[in-house]
């Protein structure tokens, strides 16, 4: 069956089973929520004009999530979500909640893990520009084939199993914790790095491609400073198998801080992944030995959220990333290579319900590119809705 006619089919049997769950009776006691988003957004980087050949993901994109929820009873519930965006139609989430608790809650299907702070909003309705932090990035940013995405491309949904929980300490702290087993990242052996395609295509089955779970956690801390304001610190981490033949590991770990004063918000967040390579791969550009066959991406992004006015807000964001190790030879990076970018970005409130969104992106490159530049520009209007 060709991908369109998938996505047809994919489509039309999400309609019916939310027409059919919404068409129980209301004897069955079976409390029902339907939420969606859609944002429509438009980039343009003016230096694309002078390459040979547009990057895949310039120009307008449309990004769509629908998501089901059913609570079967105090206990026990239900979600589902499917995605539309540059790859298509994708299950982001289908699993089961059981709560015994505040403090353990079993989670079993497929989701994204709980792993930093941006990931909890991801859903272009809760983030106020248009495009995600380069930590998280999954096709906005400038050269994306050469730096293959971010450190942790969001949402990343898996399958498996979590456990988490919130337990409150008085009246003012918070802790929240979750522990997981998941499929995890794939990659092939003689690959130079992961690859999200197959980490998230359903082409290629939502199946592990080692048999041996990716295992990892989150721990947060939150207090309360006031009645308006709050303090969140958070850490990290997950490590596992990329390839078939289990012998190349890749490690993330994180730290996020959020500090909210009234409306205005302050997110601080850092990401690296090391990960291990085949020291004999004939392309490599410098030669390496097995204890030196590895990379370490590195990222990191501050936001900053300002209300100006109670439908206009602004946002500054500085992000980056930094990549150590060794290169394929047909690699336009180096041992060595960053990216930084300056972002200034205005979000408006038309009615409730609707944001219009707007930025420019200041961005500069280590290396240039093949007309010589290290530093572009790029712009983005775009409009998110809820319903």
């Amino acid at each position: 069956m060709s991908s369109r006619g998938r996505a047809t089919l994919f489509a039309l049997a999400f309609a019916i089973v939310t027409a059919l769950l919404f068409a129980t009776r209301p004897a069955a006691a079976i409390d029902h929520t339907f939420a969606a988003t859609a944002q429509a957004d438009y980039a343009f980087a003016p230096e694309n004009l002078r390459r040979t050949s547009t990057p895949p993901f310039d120009g307008a994109t449309v990004e769509l999530s629908m998501k089901l929820s059913a609570d079967l009873s105090d206990h026990f519930s239900a979600n589902v979500k499917v995605c539309f965006g540059c790859h298509g139609f994708e299950t982001d989430m289908a699993y089961l909640d059981y709560r015994f608790n505040d403090e353990l809650n079993i989670r079993l299907g497929r989701f994204s893990p709980s792993f930093g702070g941006f990931n909890l909003r991801h859903d272009p309705a809760n983030h106020r520009l248009s495009d995600k932090p380069l930590p998280y990035d999954m096709g906005r940013m400038l050269r994306l084939r050469d730096w293959n995405s971010g450190v942790l491309p969001s949402p990343f949904p898996d399958n498996g199993l979590e456990l988490s929980g919130t337990h409150w300490f008085g009246s003012r702290a918070q802790v929240d914790y979750a522990a997981y087993a998941v499929a995890g990242f794939k990659g092939d052996y003689s690959g130079m790095d992961l690859d999200f395609v197959q980490s998230r295509s359903g082409s290629y089955f939502y199946l592990d491609n080692n048999s041996v779970p990716t295992v990892g956690g989150r721990l947060a801390l939150t207090l309360k400073l006031g009645e308006r304001s709050d303090l969140t610190l958070g850490a990290s981490g997950m490590g596992g198998f990329l390839d078939p033949n289990r012998e190349l590991m890749y490690v993330i770990f994180g730290a996020d801080a959020a500090l909210r004063i009234g409306r205005t918000t302050l997110r601080i967040e850092y990401l690296a992944r090391r990960q291990q390579f085949d020291a004999d791969h004939p392309g490599l550009r410098y030669v390496v030995d097995d204890a030196n066959a590895f990379f370490v991406k590195h990222g990191a992004y501050a936001e900053l959220e300002v209300p100006v006015t109670r439908r206009f807000d602004l946002i500054f964001r500085a992000d980056g990333m930094l990549r150590v190790g060794d290169v394929l030879i047909t690699s336009p990076l180096d041992k060595v290579s960053a990216v930084g970018r300056a972002t200034l970005g205005a979000s408006i409130l038309v009615e409730r319900h609707f944001r219009l969104k707007a930025s420019t992106e200041v961005w500069q490159f280590t290396d240039p590119d093949v007309n010589g530049v290290k530093t572009e520009l790029s712009f983005h209007l775009g409009a998110v809705g809820t319903f």
